[in-house]
């Protein structure tokens, strides 16, 4: 285990080095135990949409995270610059600063981040030598077809991003503001990337700037005046040449009311952005999410009652295999993209597609283990008698003990809770037994202070009023407030109990796969500070 308080950038034979992920709002839980689980993180802590922890994991495996949008390389992480109480000039003095008061932080990170490039391509390289030659062939021929669909499809989400990026000026303070240009890491391949790996000095090194600034900092500069200080100040310290369009490396830069980061991305495409799925429906990242805390367990029957394009049923057989999943929908349209991402991740021998209303499913009563859906936004189904129908019949599919896990929109959520109920349970961590895990998870205990409540319990006590039962047996278990973009939803939990008696086993401790079993609850990098 790394010792606490370790420097960015710490080099792994000293206990690990130290990345950021961002994520989408109210994912910030998902991914700090996806990180404990996958990659035995330490010092793992969160702000708003990113965090933050300290591993000795390669990129091979960093590659996995399934909850994050994109991973970096952390040079810095600092309080935030004082804007109000500075002049103009003093704002652009201390952006300086972050570049010229410890250079030495620069060049450690930058040798850091050839080491884990050249370790990433070795690795890469013996991977394809080991690989049959004419299987490698066809691989690589899947490889390039999935990423010439993939660049198509983030060339228009980036199109899309760049329209909700341009924002008024009386604006900026709310959502921040993105430099137009800041798709660079959704353009090329991570090959351009290795090639910096081989510069002999810093001189050869080409970079630009990717600058987000927000909140006061946001009011006084755009994100490409930011920008520019940096770079010159980079140009300036190091002799790196700028390149705005395919540089060796990028900077990423976000200045806040709350902190200053500083980090590298190591991969030019979002790790959010899946080879596997053609067509892309409801963000994987969150179909991933809702996927983790069903309590998918091998020879499992997982049914997906409007599946659309599949999206959550792909995301759950990559992570789940040996499972049995049913997706079904009313739609043609919907049903034949579904097939397409099944074929585009070879999963159509594992997923079954059924063409059959929500509300009239050929299941038999109780046969189902695990139901997972995203509830139309009441665009197609109204609030009333439609969402009690459909959730009548996914309880009568659904055995005794199963688990239903609904991604529901604040309409919906706010009508079932209006029905009436028990209360969601916070998350609990009553069954974590090891004292230094529970000190881990409670920092604050050893000073005596109150603790910090996480994501999760802000979003379980918060965000999801006291009764929300939307039948008769399903009990609440957990519940989280995500971010879609432009509008938050709801994933909620749900555990079916018998007819009369007590709920079943484990309803009021929110379940997980047994490998990420408990949501940690982590510093925040302001009480780090």
């Amino acid at each position: 285990m790394a010792a606490a308080g370790a420097e960015p950038g710490a080099d792994p034979a000293a206990g690990g080095v130290r990345f950021f992920c961002t994520a989408g709002r109210g994912l910030e839980p998902f991914l700090m135990r996806e990180v404990h689980a996958r990659l035995a993180a330490t010092q793992v802590e969160y702000i708003s949409g990113k965090v933050f922890f300290t591993t000795c994991s390669d990129l091979s495996s960093m590659k996995k995270l399934k909850s994050a949008e994109r991973l970096f390389l952390l040079i810095k992480k600092q309080l935030p610059i004082a804007a109000p109480s500075l002049r103009k000039g003093k704002i652009l003095n201390e952006m300086q600063r972050l570049i010229n008061d410890d250079p030495g932080s620069w060049l450690k990170a930058i040798s850091l981040w050839k080491k884990l490039l050249e370790q990433d391509t070795k690795g890469e390289k013996v991977s394809q030598r080991d690989t049959n030659p004419l299987k490698r062939k066809v691989f690589e021929n899947e490889i390039v077809s999935a990423k010439k669909l993939k660049l198509e499809e983030i060339h228009e989400e980036s199109h899309r991003e760049d329209q909700r990026i341009r924002l008024p000026e009386d604006s900026r303070e709310q959502g921040g503001a993105l430099t137009g240009a800041d798709g660079l890491q959704e353009q090329g391949l991570q090959n351009d990337l290795v090639k910096a790996a081989d510069t002999q000095s810093q001189e050869d090194v080409t970079f630009r700037v990717s600058c987000r600034c927000s909140g006061n900092i946001g009011k006084a500069f755009t994100a490409q005046e930011a920008g520019k200080v940096v770079g010159i100040a980079l140009m300036r310290k190091f002799g790196w040449k700028a390149n705005l369009r395919n540089p060796h490396l990028e900077i990423f830069v976000h200045l806040s009311d709350a902190y200053s980061v500083v980090g590298i991305p190591l991969f030019r495409v979002p790790l959010a952005s899946r080879t596997y799925i053609r067509t892309a429906g409801l963000r994987s990242t969150i179909a991933w999410a809702m996927a983790s805390v069903a309590e998918i367990k091998a020879g499992a029957l997982v049914l997906d009652p409007m599946c659309g394009l599949g999206t959550t049923l792909v995301e759950a057989a990559e992570e789940w295999p040996d499972v049995y999943y049913v997706g079904a929908d009313v739609s043609d349209a919907q049903l034949r993209g579904a097939c397409d991402n099944l074929k585009a991740a070879g999963l159509a021998d594992k997923i079954d597609l059924l063409k059959v209303s929500v509300t009239e499913l050929p299941l038999p009563s109780q046969s189902v283990d695990v139901i997972i859906s995203d509830i139309p936004f009441g665009k197609k189904f109204k609030l009333g008698k439609d969402i009690k129908s459909i959730l009548e019949e996914m309880e009568r599919v659904l055995r005794v003990g199963g688990a239903m896990v609904l991604l529901l929109s604040e309409d919906h959520h706010r009508h079932l809770r209006d029905c009436g109920g028990s209360s969601i349970p916070p998350t609990s961590q009553g069954n974590i037994t090891d004292p230094e895990m529970r000190t881990f998870l409670n920092p604050d205990k050893r000073s005596g202070t109150s603790d910090t409540a996480s994501p999760s319990q802000k979003a379980s006590s918060s965000q999801c009023p006291n009764r929300v039962v939307p039948c008769g047996s399903l009990v609440p278990v957990e519940c989280f407030k995500v971010s879609l973009g432009k509008t938050d939803a709801f994933i909620c939990k749900y555990k079916k109990a018998p007819a009369s008696g007590p709920p079943p086993a484990g309803c009021h401790e929110p379940g997980a796969p047994p490998e990420m079993a408990t949501l940690p609850e982590s510093p925040r990098l302001q009480d780090s500070l």
